[in-house]
């Protein structure tokens, strides 16, 4: 039997996917490239510590971003889990398992970013330590890499879900498989960075999430504005599930 029919709950949760995929990679974005970028210099702890203090509220704003875009993987992965489900029960969990890893890295972020606050705050029992050593410790918690250690998380994740795109049809196979590639690549591309220390002087991880990025951009829009085309697989077999 072929199954060519899409239910209610497949295309409420592509429209939640659509948007949360948009939603959270604009707020990461902005977190990223219009709070971070602004506030740590290169090289300076002690003016970073200067730039962070004198706009809390923006770094507060910074660590609300994160929670909200963690929060919002949280939601995409259970939407996809919803719309990827009835393709292959097992790989659509495992992909919503590694993107809630990678949910909770940012959670690591978040905590790291207050840690950094407590250390700037000049509260007395920090007065035993000099002041240019809490900056340096400052600026350690800031360059925690918990994202980088999450990112082969979401990248499995991306690459598992694209694997279940392209055999669903749901949405254009061109697209699908640019997805397993980029994604693979990007899995690579993580891995080649924790092993090879040097590896990020001569390469920019730019262009390691940047091509999975892209895909997960065009996949949000499609999701919202298109929707799911009826698919081709056929039904498991009952007896063999």
């Amino acid at each position: 039997m072929t199954i060519s029919s899409i239910d209610e709950s497949q295309r409420k949760a592509a429209r939640v996917a659509g948007f949360t995929s948009l939603f959270t990679m604009a707020i990461v974005s902005f977190a990223y490239l219009g709070i971070q970028a602004r506030l740590i210099v290169v090289g300076n702890a002690a003016e970073t510590a200067r730039n962070i203090m004198a706009h809390e509220r923006l770094f507060r704003i910074n660590i609300a971003c994160d929670l909200i875009y963690c929060a919002g993987v949280v939601v995409l992965l259970t939407a996809l889990y919803v719309i990827l489900k009835p393709v292959n029960r097992g790989l659509a969990l495992l992909a919503a398992f590694c993107r809630l890893v990678y949910a909770l890295m940012w959670v690591v972020v978040a905590l790291n970013l207050f840690t950094v606050l407590r250390l700037l705050s000049g509260a007395d029992y920090l007065r035993v330590f000099e002041t240019d050593r809490l900056q340096a410790l400052a600026r350690l918690y800031l360059g925690t890499p918990a994202y980088g250690v999450g990112l082969p998380f979401y990248g499995l994740a991306s690459a598992v879900c694209s694997y279940l795109w392209f055999k669903s049809r749901y949405i254009p196979r061109a697209m699908a498989a640019w997805g397993v590639i980029s994604s693979v690549w990007c899995v690579t591309g993580a891995f080649a960075f924790i092993i090879l220390p040097d590896f990020a002087k001569t390469v920019n991880p730019w262009w390691f999430d940047s091509p999975m990025a892209s895909f997960e951009m065009a996949t949000g829009f499609w999701l919202l504005f298109k929707g799911l085309r009826p698919s081709g697989i056929a039904e498991p077999d009952k007896a063999s599930g």
